[in-house]
């Protein structure tokens, strides 16, 4: 929770100022009552109008200079807390950004989207409560405290009693509310997750109509967070009557002795009305005791959990042998023995990898599902460290360049394309900083979808649906490829990128990557795409079966000569 607090220090004379503020405030509130007794004694007990009036004008003089405080404090609690709630989204948003896959694993999508709203909203709103009336609760109760004994020694003896049992009451809520406030945020978080894939899926559960499925397991989610809501909430409401309960037996008490101390002339009728009258604030901040509880439950709930994020160990940087000065200018790469598997798991994906391609080279990689193609890819910009052996590009090892170095040098596009909601435009000039619309069109020409984007109704200012609800699929993964080619790279990552493309365009896209002079790699199911590239090689179960051009392999693995046949028929295995 620290680390979360410490993002209010660029604003802490604005909190230092509302806070003074609220002090004047809190004063002005302590005075109020002993000059209210000081007028009945010097001025309605004597029936002497000039003191009733003196010190009603005093009174009222404070009430307004409290006023103009509260609206000051008002100004600067808002500034100090929607600052400080968009510091901490922007640093949460920085620091996901430097996220390698094995971090994004932690954490459901869901979970990050809740810890961005309901979490950040419900600290911003504590740190406003907070240099409002929050802190100015517990204050009034010491402060009024210390202005009864000033009054009447006797008298306040009674808050002696009732105002620490009180406190260590609500130290014992406190406790206990945090841990059950924590439950209920995890149970946002899988309403959220429920919800999220439903609006992701909705097309796939109208077509296989699984609406009632999934109104149920939504109607769990929902119905464990309303639980775990109520219960919570009537723990920590409970505690109120308790309160209340106690100060109004002691507020009995102090009238029935008042009385008494009156009659035997030990005090007189304006300090009962005085420590009445303290007793009534004390009591009243109390109540407030179990709303602040509530929200500060909530808010170290929220602020765990935000910790949580912020102090996540990022396990892929620049290594200390990275240099800034290192670029890459060929192409070349190099697997030599890479092994890999994933965090949290010790299935080998890949084992003991080791194979070269040349500059400009052109490498298809074919292998059955699962057989570890994407994590090889995944492993060249970093986007996971191999666990053993070790990658070179341009004969250095990877892990020599700085990541923006190496992934600004790579263009890859994943399986399943992922666009953006925005322009078409705005799409492809995505993948690099500050593309001119020449380059854009270039691009979208080479992977062969300007034709198709100059027939829409906006061209290129066609806005795109969330993740490409609006395109078909062989649409989006040309506008990936595009989105790649315009950078430039000097290494070209498809992952299965063309699957949705018919031969003709796919053999059109090829050739204009020709022109780009950058070695390609190529993960495709496709032969008659796989034998245009400089070799092929055939991965199963993590392991390199045979890699060659497609005549080498035809006679060298009888497993690529059944993918062939599979595709083309028998006799098209047989090398001319």
């Amino acid at each position: 929770m620290r680390h979360v607090l410490s993002f209010l220090k660029p604003y802490k004379i604005s909190a230092t100022l509302a806070l003074s503020l609220m002090l004047i405030e809190l004063s002005v509130e302590l005075l109020l009552p002993f000059f209210l007794g000081l007028m009945i004694n010097q001025g309605v007990m004597n029936q002497d109008l000039s003191n009733i009036a003196m010190w009603g004008s005093i009174m009222i003089g404070l009430a307004f200079v409290s006023f103009f405080a509260g609206i000051l404090n008002s100004f600067y609690s808002s500034h100090v807390s929607f600052s400080y709630g968009y510091d901490l989204r922007k640093k949460l948003f920085e620091k996901i950004q430097e996220f390698s896959f094995k971090n994004l694993n932690q954490y459901p999508t869901s979970a990050l989207v809740t810890r961005f709203t309901n979490d950040v909203r419900q600290i911003q709103n504590t740190v406003f409560m907070g240099l409002r009336i929050m802190s100015k609760a517990p204050l009034t109760v010491l402060g009024g405290v210390i202005m009864a004994f000033m009054v009447n020694v006797k008298l306040a003896l009674i808050f002696l009693i009732t105002v620490p049992l009180l406190i260590l009451f609500l130290l014992i809520v406190l406790r206990f509310a945090g841990k059950m406030f924590k439950h209920v945020q995890s149970n946002v978080d899988s309403v959220n997750r429920v919800m999220q894939e439903n609006l992701v899926g909705m097309r796939l559960i109208k077509a296989f109509m699984r609406r009632s499925y999934e109104e149920n397991r939504f109607e769990k989610a929902n119905d464990n967070l309303a639980n775990s809501t109520r219960r919570t909430f009537r723990f920590v409401e409970a505690s109120t009557p308790v309160l209340f309960f106690v100060m109004n037996v002691s507020l009995v008490f102090i009238i029935w002795f008042g009385n008494t101390q009156i009659i035997s002339g030990d005090t007189n009728v304006g300090e009962v009305v005085t420590i009445v009258n303290y007793a009534l604030r004390v009591s009243m901040s109390i109540s407030m005791f179990s709303f602040i509880i509530m929200a500060l439950s909530r808010t170290k709930a929220s602020a765990d959990r935000i910790s949580e994020v912020l102090n996540v160990d990022i396990d892929i940087t620049n290594t200390t042998n990275s240099h800034s000065q290192q670029t890459i200018s060929n192409g070349k790469v190099e697997y030599k023995h890479v092994s890999f598997h994933y965090p949290n798991s010790n299935k080998t994906v890949l084992d003991n990898l080791s194979f070269t391609l040349q500059a400009g080279e052109k490498l298809a990689i074919i292998g059955a599902t699962g057989s570890g193609k994407t994590s090889l890819f995944q492993l060249m910009p970093r986007l996971y460290d191999s666990t053993n052996g070790e990658i070179y590009m341009d004969d250095k090892p990877i892990s020599s360049y700085r990541l923006d170095e190496l992934r600004g040098n790579i263009g890859f596009v994943p399986q399943t394309p992922l666009l953006f909601s925005g322009s078409i435009f705005d799409n492809i000039a995505w993948g690099k900083k500050g593309a001119t619309k020449k380059e854009v069109i270039q691009a979208a020409k080479d992977s062969q979808i300007h034709d198709t984007i100059m027939e829409l109704p906006n061209q290129y200012e066609t806005r795109v649906g969330q993740k490409g609800v609006n395109l078909s699929g062989g649409q989006k993964q040309r506008i990936s490829i595009a989105r790649a080619l315009v950078r430039k790279p000097q290494i070209l990552m498809l992952d299965d990128s063309t699957s949705a493309l018919d031969l003709a365009t796919e053999s059109r896209l090829l050739r204009a990557i020709q022109d780009y002079q950058c070695t390609l790699f190529i993960i495709t199911q496709k032969i008659s795409t796989a034998r245009t590239t400089d070799q092929i090689l055939l991965l199963d179960e993590g392991k390199i079966l045979a890699m060659g051009t497609h005549e080498e392999l035809l006679l060298q693995s009888d497993l690529y000569q059944k993918i062939v046949e599979s595709q083309f028929g028998k006799e098209s295995t047989y090398v001319n």
